[in-house]
């Protein structure tokens, strides 16, 4: 399926999708057809799920509208659906103050499950940076990451970038020394 067709961006507007992308099962199944689309039980082997689970799952993020069947075919009088991302990104919408992150949770869920072997980067950094400068590094991080989703191809290895920028709150000194 070309890419060219799907919109830009799906904006997670309402409980029912919120509810769809929360779920670290749904977040990988939404990983595996990022790039091409797939079948139930092409889905449930990249997974690892029985395909049951698979086509449930399946079924909760295609009703939120986040994915969508692009070609049918009939295999020994059988329908086989394959399905695609319905956009080429997901805008979650903003925790909000203390609320937890899905994006990093999975994130973080997807890194420990990563063979060690497999190559990481994975870094921390601790910067002081002027608001002018802060805004820059984003726009530069999300440029990067832009470009090399452009050059993605389906047929190598997935690879998942993760970036978050971010100002951390100020602890109040004695709650710091109380943890």
């Amino acid at each position: 399926m070309p890419t060219d067709d799907l919109p830009e961006t799906f904006h997670v507007t309402t409980d029912e999708q919120l509810r769809a992308v929360s779920s670290l099962t749904r977040h990988r199944i939404m990983a595996v057809i990022r790039f091409e689309p797939a079948t139930i039980t092409q889905i449930a082997e990249r997974v690892g799920l029985a395909k049951g689970s698979s086509s449930y799952h399946v079924r909760l993020l295609e009703r939120a509208g986040l994915v969508k069947v692009v070609r049918t075919r009939k295999v020994r009088g059988v329908t086989e659906r394959y399905y695609a991302m319905a956009a080429r990104t997901i805008t979650l919408p903003d925790p909000g103050e203390g609320g937890p992150d899905m994006l990093m949770r999975h994130a973080v869920a997807d890194l420990e499950a990563a063979p060690a072997d497999a190559g990481r980067h994975v870094r921390m950094a601790h910067l002081r940076l002027t608001d002018e400068q802060f805004a820059q590094l984003g726009e530069r991080l999300q440029q990067l990451a832009d470009e090399f989703r452009a050059l993605s191809d389906p047929s190598l290895p997935d690879a998942s970038l993760v970036f978050a920028l971010f100002r951390p709150a100020r602890l109040d000194r004695t709650e710091g020394e109380a943890k």
